[in-house]
């Protein structure tokens, strides 16, 4: 588990350390036979505006263009994910991760989006996209190809 409020202070709109809770998010990948999955999770307002990123799995920068709906919204400035990277997920594995998140996120009307892209196999862009309530919480959301389902819980 890893604490990423310094690395969220790149967008207000994300922390208010005052009034920001530790939030875990669970990525489970179906067994779908290929590579690792690169996934970016990212923020959205209720307008669609992107607000943040909160985590890229996989290393390697020139794959990120296939994460397109991320890449697009950020114009691919490595400055959106400096400090918040890890390795790639496997198929059948689950990436878990807890950061801190601001209250104010939650019943805004705010987004969370997950891009998938597997090496050699269809990009997935908002694989998966939840809104961020308080009634959402703990409650599974499937994925459209690489992953099975995501939760965030509190």
């Amino acid at each position: 588990m890893k604490s990423l409020l310094y690395a969220l202070a790149l967008s207000t709109a994300l922390t208010v350390p005052a009034m920001a809770r530790p939030v875990t998010l669970t990525t489970n990948m179906n067994s779908y036979g290929g590579d690792g999955a690169y996934l970016a999770l990212y923020v959205t307002d209720a307008q669609g505006a992107y607000q943040g990123s909160l985590w890229l799995a996989g290393g390697k920068s020139k794959y990120y263009t296939h994460l397109s709906d991320w890449y697009r919204a950020t114009q691919g400035n490595p400055a959106e994910i400096n400090g918040i990277t890890g390795a790639s997920v496997g198929a059948g594995r689950q990436l878990k991760i807890t950061l801190d998140l601001a209250d104010s996120l939650f019943d805004a009307g705010y987004e969370l989006h997950i891009d998938a892209s597997v090496e050699d196999m269809r990009d997935s862009p908002s694989e998966v996209v939840v809104p961020l309530t308080t009634q959402g919480m703990g409650q599974p959301v499937p994925g459209r190809r690489y992953i099975r389902d995501f939760t965030y819980d509190m």
